[in-house]
């Protein structure tokens, strides 16, 4: 959600902090600001786009400085204004604090401090830590933040800069995400890092209940007890090509294109030299997981419906029982869990605060926790037992794309080792399915050369009010998928369902010119699929099907239909989904919508 910059060091830090705040944009934000030590301390703010805060900057002819920070506001408690937008000072104005998170036990704090003499300006829980922090200054900018933060409670991530030292930045990690940059003469903080890949391809993720004392020449780390903490620095090999648009007028129409090449690289490696799939970094023994009884899958959003996906193939190939939850109500339902138990925690940032939750109850259950994620480092990566890269890539967009395709990809590769290890698969067969796999990339770039026919079908449907997705079997995570996609970046209403259940309540909902998306590919239900078509077409919908290529029989019922090549139904969102990400980026193009940026969403949600 919220993005922040940190910098220290030889070079003017006002624009390596504004071009750091535009490559975490696609974090989803509504208003930013900077705070800069320029001999004192100088704070500009503005609600709104990144350019309202340029246009200030420039109107006083920038703040000059090598120590600074910037950060992106999402807005949680108040609403997005100039004076709520962060950094945030004390009284003295000599502290500013930028924060990511929320401070749960904000309004305690706040009117303690009120009734102390403080002066408060913003609605902000963030503004409480400033007065706090110059309450408790003695001297050591680093002890004095440790005071405070034991009287935190909450999820955050906070960076504080003081004329009092105006050498340091300081950053604090609980729970929401915060890396450190090592560089050559200078060092940085970041809430993500696409920020800081400028400046270094070099990173300390911060773990939990750390704090960061980062100067130009030395990075030091302590944890909440003042006990000094070893650095364990990581390579990230983006480069900064992989975070540009390469000629695409969009990062979401990018990243559906490099679909086919995400998957690749997600499956890339995994088979060893005996033919058998080969996933160390899940960190389990044969043995533990020849033990597992029952398997849990935690997630939000798109990731939840990666993971419905993969509960039909991991009890089709495993034979286990598994159950899926929203993770945010996954901990508050008292849910049965024991060591017996592998829970799988997805999540394409590795920060989503109600995953990550999520996972640590499960541990707490002494299940075994699997994370599969997108970000190396990542706080749900070093906090679970092992971990499954997708390897997809930065994502700009803040509605998923190539992540979801690779997670789907990802869980069936994890489905097919279970079943290895436990010996419910024959090795050929394994094998045969993993060949299956590596065919999804080149079906996947079939299907964008429907790019014209969908953009037609968009032309005709931009103005639609409502559309309904149905689904059987794995079509219904798909279902559930596009229809995800067209809210969230057309703001039209739409809805997934169970193709059978709209006889249940929804179809009351069909009326003559309604579009219904049905997924209609070669599947086990088939059939019951068209009548499910025949009952919508029966009260006047408009239908657009997604179907096997050779499917002679579709056409007589379909108003419109989208051919994809044939696929295991096990195996087919990956390629079904193509069409309908193609769907929802036209008709929010047609409809003027920022389909990178959309009303109201983040791409990392790192608040409960």
């Amino acid at each position: 959600m919220c993005g922040i910059v940190g910098y220290t060091g030889p070079d003017q830090v006002l624009p390596i902090i504004m071009e750091g705040l535009r490559r975490l944009e696609y974090r989803g934000y509504d208003s930013a600001g900077v705070a800069i030590l320029d001999g004192g301390l100088t704070v500009v703010k503005r609600a709104g786009k990144l350019s309202n805060l340029e246009s200030s900057l420039a109107d006083r002819g920038g703040v000059a400085g090598t120590v600074g920070m910037g950060h992106t506001r999402w807005a949680t408690h108040g609403p997005p204004t100039d004076g709520n937008a962060h950094p945030h000072v004390d009284c003295t104005g000599t502290m500013a604090v930028i924060h990511n998170g929320i401070i749960e036990n904000f309004q305690d704090l706040r009117d303690r401090l009120i009734k102390a003499g403080h002066v408060l300006v913003s609605d902000t829980d963030t503004e409480c830590v400033a007065h706090l922090l110059e309450d408790a200054y003695d001297g050591n900018l680093v002890e004095s933040l440790r005071a405070v933060v034991a009287e935190l409670t909450g999820a955050y991530a906070l960076v504080v800069v003081s004329t009092q030292e105006p050498d340091v930045i300081i950053g604090v990690k609980v729970s929401s995400p915060l890396v450190i940059g090592l560089g050559r003469g200078e060092n940085m903080l970041a809430s993500d890092f696409p920020a800081l890949l400028q400046r270094t391809r070099t990173f300390v993720p911060l773990s939990e209940r750390q704090i960061a004392e980062v100067r130009a020449d030395s990075v030091r780390v302590v944890d909440f007890a003042g006990t000094e903490v070893a650095l364990q620095p990581i390579e990230v090999d983006w480069d900064l090509a992989a975070a540009e648009k390469s000629g695409f007028d969009d990062f979401m129409l990018k990243e559906i294109h490099e679909q086919p090449s995400a998957i690749r690289d997600t499956l890339r490696g995994r088979v060893d030299a005996k033919g058998r799939l080969n996933l160390d970094e899940l960190r389990m023994r044969e043995e533990q997981i020849e033990l597992v009884d029952k398997v849990f899958v935690v997630a939000c959003g798109t990731a939840f419906h990666a993971g419905l996906v993969a509960k039909y193939a991991i009890e089709h190939w495993t034979r286990l029982p598994v159950e899926i939850e929203i993770a945010s109500e996954f901990r508050y339902r008292d849910p049965v869990l024991d060591a017996n138990t592998l829970t799988l925690g997805i999540s394409q940032s590795g920060e989503t605060i109600d995953t990550l939750e999520a996972i640590r109850h499960a541990r707490s259950q002494q299940s075994h926790v699997i994370a599969i994620t997108n970000t190396v480092g990542s706080s749900i990566a070093r906090e679970a037992d092992g971990v499954l890269y997708t390897h997809a890539g930065p994502e700009r967009g803040v509605a998923a794309t190539k992540t979801f395709l690779t997670q789907m990809a990802a869980m069936d590769l994890l489905a097919l080792y279970l079943a290895q290890t436990k010996a419910m698969m024959f090795p050929i067969d394994v094998a045969g399915w993993v060949g299956e796999l590596n065919s999804l990339p080149e079906q996947v770039e079939r299907v964008l050369a429907l790019d014209d026919q969908v953009r037609a079908l968009a032309e005709r449907y931009q103005g639609a009010r409502d559309v309904l997705f149905i689904g059987r079997h794995t079509g219904y995570p798909v279902a559930l998928e596009g229809a995800l996609k067209l809210k969230e970046i057309s703001y039209i209403h739409a809805e997934g369902y169970p193709a059978a259940e709209l006889k249940h309540g929804p179809i009351a909902l069909v009326e003559p010119g309604v579009p219904v998306v049905a997924i209609a590919t070669e599947c086990h239900v088939y059939p019951k699929v068209l009548s499910n078509i025949q009952e919508v077409k029966a009260r006047g919908a408009e239908v657009i099907a997604v179907a096997t290529e050779g499917d002679r029989d579709i056409s007589s019922l379909a108003d419109h239909v989208l051919f994809v090549p044939r696929t295991h139904e096990l195996l087919s969102p990956v390629v079904v989904t193509v069409p309908l990400q193609l769907l929802a980026y036209h008709i929010a193009k047609l409809r003027g919508c920022d389909v990178d940026q959309p009303r109201n969403l983040a791409k990392s949600v790192t608040v409960e």
